[in-house]
């Protein structure tokens, strides 16, 4: 079991809605509700912006080439999971 803060799901939306500016309160992003597409709505640009504002938060590096980033970006769910898992602690 890791030691240390586990990154919460409100955390995360948090960091969503102010790092892209969005016009909404964070409480109303679904957890599992896709952030891209149909879901939220978010953009290539929302993404490299998420990344940037994921590494400056929790010192987690999210390269653009990586293949999971899809599996990783599906939610807010995902997201906050990986997060989570991979961050330094």
């Amino acid at each position: 079991m890791s030691t240390g803060s586990v990154t919460s799901e409100p955390e995360v939306a948090r960091l969503i809605v102010e790092s892209l500016n969005l016009e909404m309160a964070p409480e109303e992003i679904v957890a599992d509700a896709p952030l891209f597409g149909d879901g939220l709505g978010l953009d290539s640009i929302d993404a490299l912006e998420l990344a940037l504002a994921i590494s400056r938060r929790y010192g987690l590096e999210l390269r653009s080439d990586d293949a999971r980033n899809r599996q990783v970006f599906a939610s807010l769910r995902s997201l906050a999971a990986y997060i989570d898992e991979n961050r330094p602690r």
